[in-house]
């Protein structure tokens, strides 16, 4: 009898969907991991689907994000592997703090409360939604440009980007980025979890040194300061690779380092 295979959970990202996963989810589908990409909540749909009517987005937040996913991991057989991307980054990390899941992988994950870092390039980013307090409870969109600069900045041709920004692009919730960019400053924020946390899951944490959107600095602070806990915390840098992580070219030696780490968690942990 061949020997049983983690699920994998996958957690897109603010401004894209589950088809941002489509690469990484048929090559784990191949390698014999069943593999769920769920929508977050109020997203489901296609990608032109929800640019039609995106005003389904207004006021989600972190917490009926992370609480979807958690209905999703607890309802499986075993605990599942989890990754993230970007928010789906920060999702990965609260719900590892739960306790749920075998292992976690953080992909350029948005700030958990603590990381005080906010390089020009993130800010860049996030400016267009956070300069105006009007878009708390609303959706935005980025437009191809600023698509390119924050997902698909290097690596990929223009042609690429536009294929990209196409395809994958969506409007986004812009509560969740209030609350990431003013959880310091906010008791009980959303965004906080246990750092002395012990019995975390373990957790792998991937920065990427030319992401404009969460930039490695960020990533490896994050890194840092889940640290503090025993559980088991790592950091993988990737040089000069964008925010578009999932679909960028080289994106398989990323899933594949990914993948290989938190199975061998998975299996010391004892999980099946």
């Amino acid at each position: 009898m061949s020997e049983r295979k983690p699920t994998i959970v996958l957690v897109h990202g603010l401004w894209l969907t589950p088809r941002s996963w489509e690469g990484w989810k048929a090559r784990f589908e191949q390698r014999g991991h069943e593999v769920l990409a769920p929508a977050w909540p109020r997203m489901e749909g296609e990608v032109e689907e929800i640019r039609r009517n995106p005003s389904v987005l207004n006021g989600l937040g972190v917490t009926e994000v992370v609480d979807h996913y958690a209905r999703i991991i607890r309802a499986l057989p075993a605990p599942p592997i989890i990754m993230g991307h970007s928010f789906g980054g920060l999702v990965t990390e609260l719900l590892v703090d739960r306790g749920l899941g075998a292992a976690g992988v953080g992909i350029s994950p948005a700030q958990i409360k603590g990381v005080l870092r906010l390089p020009p390039a993130q800010i860049r980013t996030v400016f267009p939604v956070l300069s105006n307090p009007a878009n708390k409870n609303k959706a935005f969109s980025l437009l191809p440009k600023q698509f390119h600069y924050s997902f698909t900045n290097t690596l990929m041709s223009d042609d690429e980007a536009k294929a990209a920004y196409e395809r994958y692009a969506v409007p986004g919730p812009c509560r969740v980025l209030f609350q990431a960019g003013l959880a310091n400053f906010t008791p009980h924020a959303a965004t906080a979890l246990n750092l002395h946390k012990d019995d975390r899951p373990p957790l792998l944490v991937i920065g990427n040194t030319a992401d404009h959107t969460v930039p490695a600095s960020v990533s490896k602070a994050a890194a840092k300061l889940l640290a503090r806990s025993k559980a088991v915390v790592e950091y993988q840098e990737y040089k000069g690779r964008p925010h578009f992580t999932a679909g960028a070219p080289g994106w398989e030696e990323v899933a594949d380092h990914a993948l290989g780490w938190a199975v061998r968690h998975t299996r010391e942990r004892g999980i099946p």
